[in-house]
C-alpha cells in the first residue's frame, strides 16, 4: 500500500501539485489538503504517514516569510503537529514551507528538554546576503552523520534549483550553530564544483556554514530551502539535451516515502 501523505496548502502557496507529484512518482499517495480542513476538522493529521509543507507566498507573506503559516502551526495546529512529529512520521518543508517550520519553532527544535519545539529559535531565515531574489540551480550534499531520514544513505549530491528572497540561514549565535552542527542537525550543504567550500553564487543566499538544509535532532522532520521537487525527471536537468543526467531531487521524496512506509 502506497502511504497516505498530506500536502498542506495554505492561501498563497503555489508549489502543491509539484510537491504532489514528486511525492506519487516516489511511490506515495498525496492528496493535496488545505490548511482549512485541518482547522475545521474535516481532515485529520493522523490519518496520514507523511506531511509536506510546498512552496510559494502563504497568505503573501505579509508579515515576513511564512510568518503568518507558521502562527497557524505553532498555535492552531500545535497539538496535532506534535503528535504526529512525537510518532515519528516524516515532514517535509521546502522553501516557504521550510520558512513556516522554523519560524514555528518545529525546527531546528529541542531545546530546553523540549524535543519538539525550539522555544528561543537557534537559528532563523532572513534576507539573503545578496540583498536580491536569488533564481539558479544549485548542488546539495548530503551529510552522512546526520540522523535525517530524507538523506539517510545518499552519497550523490542533489541537483535542484532555489528560488527565494528570504533564505540565508543564521543561527542565534557561535554557541547555537556549534550545537546544530554537534548535534548534526545539518542535513545537506551547498557545495561548490570541487564539493568544497561553496561561497556565492553557489551559496544562493550566504547561509551560515553553507547550511541548504536543517533537521529536528530525531530526524523525521527536514526543511529545506531549494526545490527538490522540480527535478524529479530526467528531462528537468537544465543540461538534459547535452546528455547529463543524475543528482535527482526525487531520492529525498522516496527515502521520506520509504521511511513512512515502515510506520
Amino acid at each position: 500500500m502506497n502511504p497516505p501523505v498530506l500536502v498542506l496548502h495554505a492561501s498563497g502557496t503555489n508549489r502543491d501539485h509539484d510537491a504532489a507529484e514528486a511525492c506519487a512518482r516516489a511511490g506515495g499517495s498525496p492528496e493535496i489538503v488545505p490548511v482549512g480542513a485541518l482547522l475545521d476538522g474535516s481532515q485529520r493529521l493522523d490519518d496520514y504517514r507523511m506531511l509536506v509543507l510546498p512552496g510559494g507566498f502563504s497568505y503573501g507573506d505579509d508579515l515576513g516569510a511564512g510568518r503568518v503559516w507558521s502562527l497557524t502551526l505553532a498555535h492552531r495546529l500545535r497539538d496535532q503537529l506534535q503528535a504526529f512529529v512525537e510518532s515519528g512520521k516524516p515532514v517535509l518543508g521546502i522553501c516557504n514551507g521550510f520558512q513556516a517550520l522554523i519560524k514555528s519553532g518545529l525546527l531546528p527544535a529541542a531545546d530546553e528538554g523540549n524535543v519538539v519545539w525550539s522555544t528561543k529559535r537557534p537559528a532563523t531565515l532572513t534576507h539573503n546576503a545578496s540583498g536580491k531574489f536569488e533564481c539558479r540551480w544549485v548542488r546539495l550534499a548530503p551529510q552522512a552523520d546526520s540522523p535525517c531520514v530524507f538523506t539517510q544513505g545518499l552519497t550523490e549530491a542533489v541537483y535542484c534549483p532555489v528560488a527565494h528572497g528570504e533564505g540565508r540561514v543564521v543561527a542565534r549565535n557561535t554557541a547555537a550553530l556549534a550545537g546544530l552542527e554537534a548535534a548534526h542537525q545539518v542535513a545537506l550543504r551547498y557545495v561548490g564544483p570541487e564539493t568544497g567550500h561553496a561561497g556565492y553564487p553557489h551559496n544562493p543566499n550566504g547561509s551560515d556554514h553553507d547550511i541548504a538544509a536543517l533537521c529536528n535532532p530525531a530526524g523525521n522532520v527536514m526543511g529545506m530551502m531549494p526545490h527538490p521537487e522540480d527535478h524529479i525527471y530526467e528531462t528537468q536537468h537544465p543540461r538534459a539535451r547535452r546528455g547529463e543526467r543524475g543528482e535527482s531531487g526525487l531520492a529525498l521524496f522516496v527515502n521520506g516515502i520509504r521511511y513512512a512506509a515502515q510506520l
